[in-house]
């Protein structure tokens, strides 16, 4: 992770998250540090990712997701390039199997 991502301020929030006991309570906080907005955007791009790992076509993922080009490939680019977080957290969900050649 960047270091400038790495700030007293983000382990404070990260701290929060990781308090969250269920999904009722990620509804009950998020909806109040984000916007809607943010929060459907946050969504998107993890649905996309989700969607690449399939091997969706970028016109399949826009069609369902509503998601510009330039996200999906953002998203596609941190698939690719990024810290591995989305496969983290896809196979602790039980989507261990949305994996691309990459991985195997």
């Amino acid at each position: 992770m960047s270091k400038k991502i790495r700030t007293e301020a983000v382990d404070y929030l990260f701290q929060g998250i990781l308090s969250l006991k269920d999904k009722e309570e990620c509804y009950t906080f998020f909806e109040d540090i984000c916007t809607i907005n943010e929060l459907l955007s946050l969504s998107q791009r993890f649905e996309v990712a989700k969607m690449l790992r399939e091997h969706k076509t970028y016109l399949e993922i826009a069609e369902k997701t509503g998601a510009s080009t330039a996200t999906i490939s953002r998203v596609n680019r941190s698939l690719n390039y990024g810290n591995d977080g989305y496969d983290m957290v896809f196979e602790r969900i039980g989507l261990g199997e949305v994996k691309d050649e990459k991985a195997e």
